[in-house]
């Protein structure tokens, strides 16, 4: 058994779990952490406990100190300091004539490398551009490409529902989500109604599945004859949620019953949706020591010039 202690960097960030060397730590304690890109500022998301060794997939970065007013101060000034690197980074990528959107900029605590994420469709040559950057920023400059949802994660915004987007407010990881949901869940195919501002399948129809699966194990399959208060038919649709089953009874009239009146045989081979397949285990975090994958767990072309 090893002791450490979970720690995010930001609100929907990743936990990750450091060595609380001897530091006494609560939830919500404003930490400084060691990692691979220096000093950063994070909070505490778990206290210290202890787990078994095996969930350790790499070695522990150490909880440096609780933060200081010095330490809050100095990350409160990163804003802007991030600002400005983004703005630098668009107009170089303007002046270069590079087909690629940065997204969003973060500085390290000690202010000496700022990680810079982007999206592009296609492989861009950006040695140039970090150079340039490294020099004006003075800083040790990475670049980060991140795919549509990472980057909305990164970026925020509010859904359809009208509440803060999932990913950039309790949603850490993303799981698989499928077309197949939103037909057995009865939702519209229309693209435009089913997908978040990503663009991608709305991470809120896996919320339910679950749900909607158990309830699916209850109803008769569309097609299949069943015995109503009127008379025989076939189903035409089901309504899980509110339990209830639309029939065309022989007469030829379609009438909407309750579940508890419909009488039918009992599918025995299991209906609903198959296990989804787990999304792929991130790639070691320079934060915790690993040399791929950014906070936002999408990363490809890396350049670093200091």
């Amino acid at each position: 058994m090893v002791e450490v202690v979970g720690v995010r960097f930001r609100t929907a960030g990743r936990l990750y779990h450091f060595a609380p060397a001897g530091i006494e730590l609560k939830k919500g304690d404003p930490v400084v952490v060691g990692t691979a890109r220096g000093e950063e500022l994070g909070w505490v998301a778990i206290a210290p406990g202890m787990i078994p060794d095996e969930e350790i997939k790499e070695p522990l970065k150490p909880v440096l100190r609780r933060a200081s007013d010095k330490d809050m101060d100095v990350d409160g000034e990163r804003v802007a300091k991030e600002a400005e690197a983004l703005s630098e980074c668009n107009q170089m990528v303007a002046k270069l004539g590079l087909v690629m959107k940065p997204v969003s900029a973060e500085y390290n605590l000690e202010g000496n490398r700022v990680t810079i994420f982007f999206t592009a469709e296609q492989r861009v040559d950006f040695r140039e551009l970090v150079r340039e950057l490294s020099r004006r920023l003075k800083a040790r400059v990475e670049l980060r490409q991140v795919g549509p949802r990472d980057e909305t994660k990164l970026v925020g915004g509010y859904g359809r529902c009208g509440r803060p987007l999932c990913c950039a407010s309790f949603l850490t990881d993303f799981e698989p989500v499928s077309i197949k949901m939103a037909k057995e869940q009865n939702l519209p195919l229309n693209p435009m109604k089913i997908s978040g501002i990503c663009g991608r399948l709305l991470c809120c129809m896996g919320y339910e599945q679950a749900l909607y699966h158990e309830m699916q194990q209850k109803m008769p399959r569309e097609c299949q004859r069943v015995t109503t208060p009127q008379g025989a038919g076939r189903v035409v649709a089901t309504n899980p949620l509110g339990e209830s089953v639309t029939v065309e009874l022989e007469t030829g009239v379609a009438a909407e019953l309750p579940l508890r009146d419909i009488r039918f045989e009992p599918v025995k081979a299991a209906r609903g949706v198959k296990p989804e397949k787990k999304a792929p285990a991130a790639p070691p975090h320079p934060r915790n020591g690993g040399d791929s994958g950014g906070e936002s767990g999408a990363g490809s072309d890396v350049a670093a010039v200091g």
